[in-house]
């Protein structure tokens, strides 16, 4: 019960929009902050009538456009030297070649997707920084990919209130588990679409060594 009083007061309280828009922002470009989760909460309280939900989306897109735009900063500034720096065989790197791959082929775009991808959202735009993706067409493409994460994240967490509308914790266990269940079909689909690209390089590979004379292997 003291968790959960605690939760109403703060959701009550009319500094949850700053801090929700504090959460946000700093999410953008370090990581570790659970923003989704926080707007997630708001939202299953905002069933109940406090906070107000259009505020809620309002603010977590705000402060994720803000956000976004702190790690665009940062790469444009110096993410260039930093990325070249990162070890060619870690995890850090593959974010980024993979977000380099990904603007180069899907542009401004990759910025929605990648709001749903763990880890995605901070390679993308300290990249798109890093190669100069021009600061008006960034700002258009995650003005839509914020404004989408707001929505989606506040609803998730407003359905979860709404099935359990006296039960704000049992609220908060199924908007998150909804997030979740999103998260890894997301996850799946780019690594069936991954291993869909890759097959067919693969398969041509295979038949050239098929075709190819013995003698000349």
């Amino acid at each position: 019960m003291d968790l959960l009083d605690l939760l109403h007061d703060t959701m009550s309280s009319p500094w949850v929009y700053l801090a929700l828009f504090a959460i946000a922002v700093l999410d953008g470009f370090f990581p570790v902050v659970p923003s989704e989760t926080a707007v997630i909460t708001a939202g299953v309280f905002a069933a109940s009538g406090t906070p107000y939900l259009p505020a809620v989306i309002l603010v977590a897109a705000a402060g994720a456009l803000v956000g976004d735009h702190v790690s665009y900063a940062i790469g444009r500034g110096g993410g260039a030297r930093l990325l070249g720096r990162l070890p060619p065989d870690g995890r850090r790197a593959r974010a980024i070649d993979r977000a380099r791959r990904g603007i180069a082929t899907r542009g401004g775009l990759i910025l929605t997707v990648a709001r749903y991808v763990p880890g995605g959202r901070t390679a993308v735009t300290l990249t798109m920084g890093a190669v100069r993706f021009p600061r008006r067409r960034f700002l258009a493409f995650d003005a839509l990919a914020a404004g989408s994460w707001g929505l989606y994240s506040a609803l998730v967490g407003y359905v979860g209130g709404l099935a359990f509308e006296q039960d704000p914790l049992r609220g908060l266990l199924l908007g998150l588990g909804l997030a979740l269940t999103v998260t890894v079909v997301v996850e799946v689909a780019r690594w069936l679409r991954n291993r869909r690209r890759a097959t067919p390089d693969t398969e041509a590979f295979s038949a050239e060594a098929v075709s190819r004379p013995a003698d000349a292997r």
